[in-house]
């Protein structure tokens, strides 16, 4: 079993490589299929300098033409998409081809989600594209059953995404934008699909504390260069939150046990 892990692990690494570019190319004008360069001198990179994860750590963290220091998003998005991909594989893989479905949903949206993560945390705002791809494939997954086989869904679980979404868009609208993004709301829609309704306002629940708590942290060591007005991008908390669920199983309420108790 170590085996197969540790190989998605590494195909997980290398499309997190790619996924870099994909961030960070998004809406520059560059396309994707163009030969990967120092950000700083525009050195062409050479093979040994494209080893996910291992290239950065051989070099230090610069560029072997230039010597500038090399973003540690790259070997952060690598490790962080190897471990998804080997999570995904350990709790996910089907024991036959015909229940793959589930598998390929949650790899393609565990892909989107590391770029939406990256360009949010960047650039505090979540691209459309790649949200609505998400919600797109995670409304597929409510259809799609464990067997990888079309089945009708339970109604709460159609209902969840639209109804835990809705709160997000009612911030994002009154505040005209100031207390919450869009994209966090289109985020959400997807998430509650995926998750159903339980483990989508468990995850929302996890990311407002985890948030929350980082924020407080961030302030108190920054407190002398502390701005009045602080961007948070929300949606890499809320991605946090999915996987603490999906793969974890964290669970800070229990909405069914709530509900037996009206």
């Amino acid at each position: 079993m170590a085996i197969p892990l540790i190989l998605a692990f590494v195909f997980g690494s290398v499309i997190g490589s790619f996924l870099n570019v994909v961030s960070l190319r998004l809406h520059s004008g560059k396309g994707v299929d163009g030969r990967s360069m120092c950000m700083s001198c525009g050195k062409t990179l050479t093979w040994l300098e494209l080893f996910p994860i291992v290239s950065f750590l051989a070099q230090r963290g610069r560029c072997s033409g230039c010597k500038s220091r090399i973003s540690w998003q790259y070997p952060l998005v690598e490790a962080v998409t190897g471990l998804l991909f080997m999570a995904i594989f350990l709790e996910y893989m089907p024991a036959s081809l015909t229940g793959a479905g589930p598998l390929f949903i949650y790899l393609i949206t565990a892909c989107l989600l590391v770029v939406i993560m990256a360009y949010d945390w960047k650039h505090k705002i979540i691209p459309d594209a790649f949200v609505y791809t998400f919600d797109a494939l995670a409304l597929l997954g409510v259809f799609v059953g464990g067997s990888g086989f079309l089945h009708a869904p339970h109604l709460w679980t159609l209902l969840a995404g639209p109804i835990l979404a809705l709160p997000f868009a009612a911030l994002w609208l009154f505040s005209k934008g100031t207390w919450m993004g869009l994209g966090d709301a289109k985020l959400v829609l997807g998430l509650g699909w995926l998750l159903g309704m339980n483990g989508g306002a468990n995850a929302v629940i996890l990311a407002f504390w985890i948030g929350a708590a980082v924020s407080v942290l961030w302030m108190l060591f920054t407190y002398r260069r502390f701005k009045a007005r602080l961007e948070i991008p929300f949606g890499p908390y809320l991605i946090l939150g999915l996987y603490l669920v999906l793969l974890l199983h964290v669970q800070a309420l229990d909405l069914r046990l709530l509900a037996s108790l009206f």
